[in-house]
């Protein structure tokens, strides 16, 4: 039977605008709830791995070990090698897949991580399902996603929940979810995963530094990504609404007194033995 795939679209796309942030993402920003487990010996396959940052973290992390980065757009993997390569990680590997039909035998790793990746997926009880399988007896599935709708932010400048609407639409009307922070415990359920742990951790953005950082990539994104062309093409926003989001993301990164968090949802499931 021919493998299943992925029907949802990947929303932001890999302009510049998206890989800024990607990048900046470690294993301790971004997976501290997985970190407690991990073994040097481990083997573990990191899902939608993008740049790999993370990826290489993890590997630094298990260094007699192997971790597999995988992710469905080929050209982004070859940043994912150069940054191995840059920090002379050497336990790592990369290739093209796709979460609906991974292409590994039944329980091949200790760990199977997704970090901001159900998300983006049509159905991610299939998904879980699927990181399951690949998982070894004994071993973990570690998700984290961010929850959009539980995002909140000061001051209220004009034209951010304007922002906040349209993303959720264009993310619906592509296929995914974004506030699948708070359904990754519900998700997992469904897919019969057992040994639940459910948790929540957030990224604040709050110095000039972050604040400038962020809107800013906000700002970009908004207007020169996929997620711009998706906004357009499927009627959700015209060119001169997403510059007036643009410009409310650059508003609040000018205010000193700005602060905004991103709320995830975290769950790490143990196989059973």
């Amino acid at each position: 039977m021919p493998k299943a795939q992925e029907t949802a679209v990947y929303t932001h796309g890999h302009h510049e605008s998206v890989l800024r942030s990607h990048t900046w993402r470690t294993a301790a920003n971004s997976a501290a709830y997985l970190l407690g487990v991990l073994k040097p010996h481990m083997r573990v396959l990191d899902i939608g791995c993008g740049p790999g940052t993370i990826t290489a973290d993890l590997a630094a992390l298990v260094p007699d070990g192997h971790v597999t980065g995988v992710d469905r757009a080929p050209g982004v993997l070859e940043q994912a090698r150069a940054t191995a390569a840059a920090r002379d990680v050497t336990n790592v590997d990369f290739a093209v897949a796709d979460v609906n039909g991974l292409d590994y035998p039944d329980d091949s790793f200790c760990v199977v991580h997704a970090h901001q990746v159900l998300q983006h997926v049509g159905d991610p009880v299939r998904a879980l399902r699927e990181m399951h399988r690949v998982t070894r007896p004994g071993g973990f599935i570690a998700v984290r996603d961010a929850d959009y709708a539980a995002m909140t932010w000061y001051p209220a400048v004009p034209g951010l929940d304007d922002w906040l609407d349209l993303y959720a639409r264009v993310a619906r009307a592509g296929g995914g979810e974004p506030d699948a922070g708070r359904r990754l415990t519900a998700w997992a359920r469904a897919a019969g995963l057992g040994d639940v742990t459910s948790t929540s951790s957030t990224w604040t953005f709050a110095t000039p530094q972050e604040r400038a950082w962020w809107s800013g990539l906000w700002a970009d994104r908004t207007v020169a990504s996929a997620y711009a062309e998706r906004a357009v093409q499927g009627g959700h926003a015209t060119a001169e609404q997403l510059r007036a989001v643009a410009e409310a993301w650059r508003e609040w990164g000018r205010r000193e007194d700005g602060w905004f968090a991103v709320l995830h949802g975290e769950i790490l499931c143990r196989k059973e033995a």
